[in-house]
């Protein structure tokens, strides 16, 4: 399940991934709340706290992810992974070099600090 984040900064969109994530979470919370945040700031800053194993997202969340990424590639400007998965914050940091905007990874110990340079406010 994925939930949004409240309480996140006007410029941000935050989610947290929980338990099994499906196709839906992305029909019905992700992508209505990245396109509203698209058409208010003009960019996406975006943060997802993964409370989850990857192998817990359906291989249809895994397309509607990509789909997100694609759909909106020239619109990201910041995103934060927030993980304690090594392996997902290395990918998270690495892939800042292959699309447009910022990328990183950040442990769960630094959740605020993720929202802040999301924000912007670094």
């Amino acid at each position: 399940m994925i939930t949004q984040l409240q309480n996140m900064p006007s410029n941000t969109v935050g989610f947290r991934a929980e338990g099994k994530v499906t196709k839906e979470d992305f029909e019905q919370t992700v992508n209505p709340s990245v396109k509203d945040s698209i058409e208010k700031n003009g960019q996406l800053n975006y943060l997802l706290v993964l409370d989850t194993a990857l192998d817990n997202f359906s291989s249809g969340a895994w397309l509607q992810d990509a789909l997100l990424g694609i759909k909106h590639l020239t619109k990201w400007n910041r995103a934060a992974i927030v993980s304690d998965s090594e392996g997902v914050k290395k990918f998270t940091d690495a892939f800042s070099v292959l699309v447009p905007g910022e990328f990183r990874g950040f442990s769960k110990a630094e959740q605020q600090k993720a929202i802040d340079w999301v924000a912007g406010n670094n």
